[in-house]
């Protein structure tokens, strides 16, 4: 297949999970929940998996409640903290052991991750043009998966839904990351695996945008 030259564009945004990373995670397996609850003793909480399990599943939904977006999104880090504050034995940084048991929490609901090869071709193709990552991701453990996987560097920025408050598709996500790159929207391609995230908000604002699938197509990936 010849490949085709990439897009009369100055800049490129890319979604994250399922565009650029192939991730599989269960947070709702008993499993995930048995590892963080025997780590948490061991940190001075005392909280059962099943316990755990509903308290934490139940706490991200009622911060989603309380922020009143439409697209709403929370920091799992302050979910995890108050939850170790609560059940907590002893006196502890809640602030920092939230961060370590949301990162933890992913280590242990983790299936598979890993770099999608078409998606890393993309980005050398595109290596030329200004790059940034628009994602509905918690930078808690995203920005380390990011780094692990040797991606994170790449860009000029990443923006992550749990810096916001919100996710995509609201548009005031998209409008972030065009103030963050400081290009007009018909200069940015958006590339992405969600159409109405990734493919038809974008365009509502003037940018270019394709489908993960169609983007290895059209440039021979």
């Amino acid at each position: 297949m010849s490949r085709r030259r990439p897009a009369e564009v100055a800049g490129v945004l890319f979604d994250c999970y399922g565009t650029l990373i192939d991730v599989l995670t269960d947070e709702h397996d008993i499993r995930t929940y048995r590892c963080l609850s025997r780590w948490l003793l061991y940190q001075g909480v005392e909280i059962a998996p099943e316990s755990l399990r509903e308290c934490y599943l139940r706490r991200v939904q009622e911060a989603a409640n309380r922020t009143g977006e439409r697209y709403p999104e929370v920091r799992v880090e302050e979910v995890f903290a108050g939850i170790c504050a609560e059940h907590g034995m002893w006196e502890v940084d809640f602030g920092r052991l939230g961060a370590e048991a949301a990162r933890t929490f992913r280590a242990a609901s983790l299936r598979r991750l890993g770099v999608i090869g078409k998606s890393r071709r993309l980005l050398n193709l595109f290596g030329t043009k200004r790059l940034g990552v628009v994602s509905n991701g918690q930078r808690v453990f995203s920005e380390r998966e990011m780094r692990v996987l040797n991606l994170y560097d790449l860009f000029e920025f990443v923006i992550f839904s749990s810096d916001l408050g919100y996710q995509k598709p609201d548009l005031r996500v998209y409008a972030a990351a065009l103030d963050r790159i400081g290009l007009r929207p018909p200069d940015v391609l958006f590339i992405g695996d969600i159409y109405e995230d990734d493919v038809f908000a974008p365009r509502r604002l003037g940018m270019q945008a394709l489908h993960v699938e169609e983007a290895w197509r059209r440039y021979g990936t």
